[in-house]
């Protein structure tokens, strides 16, 4: 097949247009070749690939796959990326979304019961407009933005519910305060991830969703869900509800489960072997480990509130310092234990939850790759379609000119005219004689019966009467109805039909080209744009988690500073010897008279007398420079 397109038609963002052209045709078959648009547009990126596309030197016909990926300006300027729909005025709330310093957020959840059921409301705040929704209509937003964008990452919503929570709380699961504050948490991040994202951010639909005054009811039975197709590999991948092409979409085949692609891209099956470690990762090991330790800091914070408890109760059987420094102990493990309840919190709301969700988006990487290996599942069964049509044509073409071929010898042979006899017989053998061409009075027109056909004719009218004879002429009738009458007008309409079908086929495989290259560009696209988020939202959850852990270190070893303080205060154990470093000790370790003058004589120094001894003894034997003394013990 040729295209008379130039070749700055050839690249993606420049194909589709904003009002669908009346003829696939219209929409080019990419060149193997790389285009010029594509190669200054990669000229400007940088390069990460070692070498070229292997797609382009094994498609014949196949879109090129470019080495780079378009940057997000370049995509965000691509008028291809974008859903075209009719001009609509700017809402409010999209307005808004356009400005600096936007946020959506909940700001209440509440208990509702509607129909004699019950659910929680949650309540959006976009600038000065709230609007309420409940939980399933969340989940109906993310499926409907999936549908119109097939090609993009669209963020995850929370997920429901698990089974372990219903078996702890059973019927009260759904108005546990915890679950909710969770669940009102990760939808506001869902609402304000697709609120920052270059395409799904512009959305009409999304913009009526934060609107009040619409119901979602009314949403999803409005264009552009009302039109959205059953199956998504039917329609074009950049605009989803746009049913100019049904008929050459339709004859696209249904991509089998087991089918194995001849000629794979490289690129993107590196990107699914690395979205299935990343997401085994997250959800086999890190999560678990996360969540353990978290189980274990939440045990330990509950015992740090029983042991404060039980020191404050103790402290009151006290009197003295030894009262006040066993409440201030308690104090201090009573601020351990809120210090540590605050960390769970916020470990749980700026580590535990986004790495839940990343863990979610490795998912929805998965089904993106996995649509985009469908439609080049599509493309190459279209191509293996295209070859056994043709070869089917080329048999029923050679048939044709061979029957052609007879019959021209038989009209040369004075044979032609005859409708009957051995050279009726040996004119089928012979293939099967086309009329189309004869010369003559017409005769070549008439319909013509072939021999097993008069022969079952009389034999039905020749057997005996009688009850033989009623079931050979119901056996004779069916048989003739099974024999072609007409083997040309047959042959005649099968190469019609074929040559349909292969023209609908190649409309097909433009379509599907094209889809194919699209899908391939938008889809790395969106994955680079995610890869940035991804390193910045990481970045983000160890600095917080970090910071969690510097302001519990601080809060407790302000509150343990003051324990250590009354500790102190406590007067030392008469028995024993003070500790070492204490006030008692240091004084006693000072000298007994500094002020005495040094004899010459180097005379001991007088004992002095610490305690009285015990049985009338008088003095005791230890001095200032030998507290303890030097008798044994």
């Amino acid at each position: 097949m040729t295209s008379s397109h130039s070749e700055d038609d050839l690249d993606p963002f420049s194909t589709v247009s904003e009002t669908p052209s009346p003829n696939p045709r219209d929409v080019p078959l990419p060149s193997p070749s790389p285009t010029d648009a594509e190669a200054s547009s990669s000229s400007n990126q940088p390069n990460t690939s070692t070498s070229s596309d292997p797609s382009s030197t094994v498609y014949q016909q196949a879109p090129p796959l470019p080495s780079s990926s378009l940057s997000e300006e370049q995509v965000m300027n691509s008028r291809a990326y974008h859903i075209q729909r009719p001009n609509q005025p700017l809402s409010p709330i999209g307005k808004y979304l356009q400005e600096d310093g936007w946020v959506i957020e909940i700001i209440d959840a509440y208990k509702t019961t509607e129909a004699k059921s019950t659910y929680i409301v949650y309540v959006i705040r976009t600038d000065m407009i709230e609007a309420r929704r409940r939980y399933s209509e969340f989940e109906a937003l993310r499926l409907s933005l999936s549908k119109l964008y097939p090609t993009l990452i669209v963020p995850p919503v929370p997920s429901k519910t698990t089974v372990s929570e219903y078996a702890v709380k059973q019927s009260k699961a759904k108005e546990d305060a915890v679950v909710i504050a969770k669940r009102t948490r990760m939808l506001g991040t869902f609402l304000n991830r697709i609120g920052r994202h270059p395409i799904l951010g512009n959305e009409p639909v999304f913009h009526r969703f934060l609107d009040g005054g619409v119901s979602w009811t009314e949403i999803s039975h409005s264009p552009p869900i009302s039109q959205l197709p059953k199956n998504p590999l039917k329609v074009p991948v950049h605009n989803p509800t746009d049913w100019s092409f049904t008929a050459a979409y339709a004859s696209l085949p249904n991509p089998p489960a087991n089918y194995s692609l001849r000629n794979p891209d490289q690129r993107f099956l590196e990107s699914e072997k690395f979205t299935n470690k990343f997401e085994k990762h997250l959800s086999g090991n890190l999560e678990k480990v996360n969540r353990r330790i978290m189980k274990r800091w939440g045990e330990n914070s509950n015992d740090y509130a029983e042991l404060g408890a039980v020191l404050n109760g103790f402290s009151l059987t006290e009197t003295g310092s030894l009262s006040a420094a066993i409440e201030r102990t308690g104090q201090a493990v009573d601020a351990t234990y809120l210090s540590t309840t605050n960390l769970l919190s916020q470990w749980e709301s700026q580590y535990t939850e986004p790495l839940s969700e990343y863990v979610h988006f490795g998912s929805i990487i998965k089904k993106l790759l996995h649509y985009r290996l469908q439609k080049q599942i599509q493309f190459e069964l279209t191509m293996e379609q295209i070859e056994s049509r043709k070869a089917y044509l080329e048999g029923l073409e050679r048939a044709e000119n061979e029957a052609r071929r007879l019959e021209g010898a038989l009209a040369a042979a004075g044979l032609g005219g005859s409708s009957s006899g051995p050279d009726r017989d040996r004119g089928e053998s012979g293939g099967g004689l086309l009329d189309g061409n004869r010369d003559g009075d017409g005769e070549g027109e008439r319909r013509k019966v072939p021999a097993s056909s008069t022969s079952m004719s009389s034999l039905s009218t020749t057997g005996s009467s009688g009850y033989g004879s009623s079931f050979l002429s119901a056996l004779s009738h069916s048989i003739t109805g099974m024999i072609d009458v007409d083997p040309e007008a047959t042959r005649r309409n099968n190469i019609s039909k074929t040559k349909d079908t292969i023209s609908q086929l190649e409309d097909a495989l433009h379509l599907t080209a094209q889809d194919l290259k699209y899908a391939s560009r938008t889809i790395q696209a969106d994955l680079d744009r995610f890869q940035r988020q991804k390193v910045a939202d990481i970045k983000g959850m160890s600095i917080s988690l970090a910071r969690a852990h510097r302001d519990w270190c601080k809060q407790n070893l302000e509150a343990w500073k003051e324990a250590k303080a009354a500790v102190d205060a406590i007067e030392p154990h008469p028995a024993r010897a003070p500790p070492s470093g204490s006030r008692v000790n240091q004084e006693a370790s000072l000298p007994s008279r500094p002020n005495l003058p040094q004899t010459t004589s180097q005379q001991p120094l007088p004992r002095e007398r610490i305690s009285p001894g015990g049985g009338g003894s008088g003095t005791s034997g230890r001095t200032a420079s030998d507290p303890l003394g030097g008798g044994s013990h």
